[in-house]
C-alpha cells in the first residue's frame, strides 16, 4: 500500500530551525506534486508549501522567506526546511502527494499521518 511517512518534528525555541522529511513508499510510478500542510489546535488545515514536478513552488504568506520546500525525486521524498520558527508555527504538519501507480494511470492523492512541531520557549 502506498504510504507517506513524515519525520523531523519536535520541540524548538523561537528562532530555531527544523527540517521535516516525508518519504513516499509503495507501488508508485511517479509523483506529480508533493506538499506540506499544517493544522493547529482549533484551526483548519492550511497549505504551507507545495512543489510540483516542474519545480514550481507555492508558499503560504506566513512562511515566505523562512521556509523552503525541496524534493528528491529519486527517493520520492519531500523536505521542508523551517527557519526562524515562531510560536504560531506550532502545529501538526502533514505531507501530501499526488501520484500515479502506473503509467497512464489515474492520479491519486495520499496524506501522511503528521508530525508535531512545537515552537516554545
Amino acid at each position: 500500500q502506498v504510504r507517506l511517512v513524515e519525520s523531523g518534528g519536535g520541540l524548538v525555541q523561537p528562532g530555531g530551525s527544523l527540517r521535516l522529511s516525508c518519504a513516499a513508499s509503495g507501488s508508485i510510478f511517479s509523483i506529480n506534486t508533493m506538499g506540506w500542510y499544517r493544522q493547529a489546535p482549533g484551526k483548519q488545515r492550511e497549505m504551507v508549501a507545495v512543489l510540483d514536478s516542474g519545480g514550481s513552488t507555492n508558499y503560504a504568506d506566513s512562511v515566505k522567506g523562512r521556509f523552503t520546500i525541496s524534493r528528491d525525486n529519486g527517493k520520492n521524498t519531500v523536505y521542508l526546511q523551517m527557519n526562524t520558527l515562531k510560536p504560531e508555527d506550532t502545529a501538526v504538519y502533514y505531507c501530501n502527494a499526488y501520484f500515479q501507480r502506473a503509467p497512464d494511470a489515474l492520479i491519486l492523492t495520499k496524506w501522511g499521518q503528521g508530525t508535531q512541531v512545537t515552537v516554545s520557549s
